[in-house]
């Protein structure tokens, strides 16, 4: 059975493997982005969940971020404040399409919930059409555009 838990500092190489599995998709993660740095900041926060299957492997990643350019654009919902923002959500390609990514938002969500977050927004590259659809299959809408980090992003939130 498929599990979801805090990520430690023993399962960072792990991470960074099944990130560099996602390079030059969709998202454009490259070999800058995300690293060991991106990951450091993550754990040194409890902010880094991962999807582990019966053997211990990781079978998925999701981070609560903080990165103060997403935070203040005026495109989030002022309803929704205090809101957090989601990033990094990655899913082993061999286990994609099978429901894990709504599994990881939704047990972040309540973890978001308890802390007292109205809202969660996250930033999608143009573009990525099937995280596209799956966050609106989520009920994630759309709100804005931005251009940060010099590539162009959809952002989207729902309300917890």
């Amino acid at each position: 059975m498929n599990r979801i838990v805090t990520a430690t500092r023993d399962d960072r190489e792990e991470i960074l493997a099944l990130y560099k599995t996602m390079l030059y998709g969709p998202a454009d993660w490259n070999e800058y982005y995300p690293n060991e740095d991106t990951i450091e900041f993550d754990l040194s926060r409890n902010a880094l969940y991962v999807m582990k299957d019966d053997e211990d492997r990781i079978i998925a990643a999701i981070s609560i971020d903080e990165d103060e350019d997403v935070k203040n654009l005026s495109c989030w919902s002022r309803e929704l404040i205090p809101s957090a923002e989601l990033a990094r959500l990655c899913v082993r390609k061999d286990m994609q399409n099978q429901g894990i990514a709504k599994k990881m938002m939704r047990y972040v969500f309540e973890i978001l919930k308890k802390e007292g977050n109205k809202g969660v927004h996250i930033l999608v590259k143009t573009g990525h059409e099937a995280a596209l659809s799956s966050y609106s299959a989520i009920g994630f809408r759309m709100v804005g555009e931005c251009n940060l980090f010099d590539k162009d992003f959809v952002c989207m939130e729902i309300p917890l």
